[in-house]
């Protein structure tokens, strides 16, 4: 039987984001975070890189700022990307506090010098990504759940999916405010209300529209497709990161190899030997991820073959095993021993750039929703996101946001009985294959239409078939009873309709968004923002 909760805080979401919020918050602020399946199914347990941020004596704020700008192709906002920055530090001395193992550094020259190994990555123009070793978001989510889990006010909930959020709207009340959220729980098969003060999307991105990512299952957008419905302003979702590297094996099911190995000396070849990045950019393997991924994508497309080659074996062995434990032991487990063959790679969908509107507290459109992490457009990203920022932002803005909640919890009240989920009209479906298919032509039309290279046409082809599944969607939605893979259909299929039609406003060549059409960069540089008061268009 379903049941009400009500807590302070609830944080959609329970990878880096979601958590480091819940843990900002105070001991007596009662606390839920859902997590859809078990806690470290999120992309965060999977990020291999590490967090970038202004550590080492020699590197400057400005010089990090300098770098995500010119990634971002002229569509960064500044304010965003200099406030991210300027608490780059205390956010990696938090995660410290919080017992995160980074990679030290056994060579520091003295006792000034920072005492983590720092690495490098495409775009940045200083060794600042901290890490560890090549298990970096493992290690940050091992320690955050540890944390929580010594928190009796946090409530970590798995299983848990949310379908929508109540506002005032939705129940026909003045006044727009987010009161929590309708969530199944899928041990039972019931959908629960949870009712709180504040809200706090940290679902991640939208990765999972697309028919090759680097992303786990549960990236399907959840969170802005959520935020949209219920009146969030959404930008950018034109901008969706290719991650030049995965590894391309039958049974290799989203294994990224991260950029790191670039940043250490591995060279991108043909399957002659060939290399090819210093044809495509001056600074070859460690050009930003766009244009590495374009790059890829031309030359499979040039040769008709299915992937290219990353190649570290020129490096020591020990070196290769030291540096990067986790794709030597996954790639040796598929049979390639990457200290003395070269690994197939090819593109695969990575990161959502855009995502819902917020100010630098994590604030939406809707009062008492906050959005975090992936989930969030801040402005930090621009038209393509600097290898690690990512990470980097989600610890800055939970912190940010979690502040911003302390600020207001003496002047809100926790909202009043909320009615419950009715599911009196819908029965138990027997047509179950439907979402299967629909998942699947979506998934594959997306990556044909919506992919590294555009055109027009393709898009309007996108367009048409995404408007005949959303109906197909609703109207299945409106007669059976929801399911995790019902949910996670309806989102996917909003939010590749949001980066469609994002994509068709935009007639240029920016960033991570190049269609044929127009392959030219426009002189002004503008965000493209969907708001769904104004109706759909």
């Amino acid at each position: 039987m379903s049941q009400p909760f009500q807590h302070d805080v609830l944080v959609i979401g329970s990878g880096a984001a979601g958590l480091s919020l819940a843990l900002n918050l105070p001991r007596h602020v009662r606390v839920a975070v859902l997590s859809k399946g078990e806690l470290a199914n999120g992309s965060t347990f999977w990020a291999q890189g590490g967090v970038a941020a202004v550590l080492d004596d020699t590197d400057t704020v400005q010089s990090h700022v300098e770098d995500t700008l010119n990634a971002g192709g002229g569509l960064c906002h500044e304010d965003a990307v200099r406030f991210t920055v300027e608490h780059s530090r205390e956010a990696i001395d938090w995660l410290i506090e919080q017992g995160v193992p980074f990679t030290r550094d056994e060579q520091a020259a003295d006792a000034r010098s920072y005492q983590f190994h720092l690495t490098r990555e495409g775009g940045h123009s200083h060794r600042r990504i901290i890490h560890a070793a090549d298990a970096t978001g493992a290690a940050i989510f091992t320690s955050l759940l540890e944390q929580a889990r010594q928190r009796p006010n946090i409530e970590l909930l798995e299983q848990r999916v949310a379908i929508d959020l109540i506002t005032e709207r939705r129940l026909g009340l003045n006044g727009q405010r987010c009161l929590g959220a309708y969530v199944l729980d899928r041990s039972t098969g019931e959908v629960d209300t949870f009712g709180a003060r504040f809200t706090v999307l940290a679902t991640g991105g939208a990765a999972k529209v697309y028919l090759y990512t680097s992303n786990p299952d549960g990236a399907c957008g959840d969170g802005i497709a959520m935020a949209w419905r219920a009146g969030c302003r959404v930008a950018n979702l034109e901008f969706n990161q290719f991650h030049p590297t995965c590894l391309y094996h039958p049974q290799a099911k989203s294994f990224l190899i991260t950029e790191a190995l670039r940043g250490e000396g591995a060279l991108l070849r043909l399957p002659n030997g060939e290399r090819f990045m210093p044809r495509f950019d001056a600074r070859e393997e460690l050009a930003p991820r766009d244009i590495v991924a374009r790059a890829i994508d031309h030359e499979m497309k040039r040769l008709g073959v299915d992937c290219v080659y990353l190649d570290i074996t020129h490096k020591p062995a020990e070196f290769i095993k030291a540096h990067f434990p986790t794709v030597y032991e996954r790639c040796l487990g598929f049979g390639i021993d990457i200290t003395q063959q070269p690994i197939p790679v090819v593109p695969a969908a990575h990161y959502t750039c855009g995502g819902v509107m917020v100010d630098e507290h994590g604030h939406t459109d809707v009062p008492g929703l906050y959005a975090i992490g992936e989930t969030s457009f801040t402005g930090l990203h621009g038209a393509n996101r600097m290898a690690s920022n990512s990470l980097l932002e989600c610890f800055v803005y939970g912190r940010a946001a979690a502040a911003d909640i302390i600020a207001q919890l003496d002047l809100i009240p926790m909202p009043r009985a909320l009615p419950g989920w009715d599911a009196s009209q819908v029965t138990d479906s027997d047509e179950d294959v439907i979402i299967a298919h629909n998942w699947d032509e979506l998934r594959r039309f997306m990556w044909d239409y919506v992919g590294i290279v555009r055109t027009s046409k393709r898009l309007q082809r996108a367009a048409h078939r995404v408007r005949m599944l959303l109906d197909e969607i609703d109207e299945f939605y409106s007669n059976y009873k929801v399911s995790r893979d019902l949910i996670e259909l309806r989102n996917l299929a909003q939010v590749a309709e949001l980066m469609i039609r994002s994509a068709m406003q935009r007639k240029e060549s920016r960033g991570l968004h190049y269609t044929l059409d127009y392959p030219d960069m426009l002189p002004e540089a503008r965000d493209t923002v969907l708001d769904p008061t104004l109706g759909r268009h």
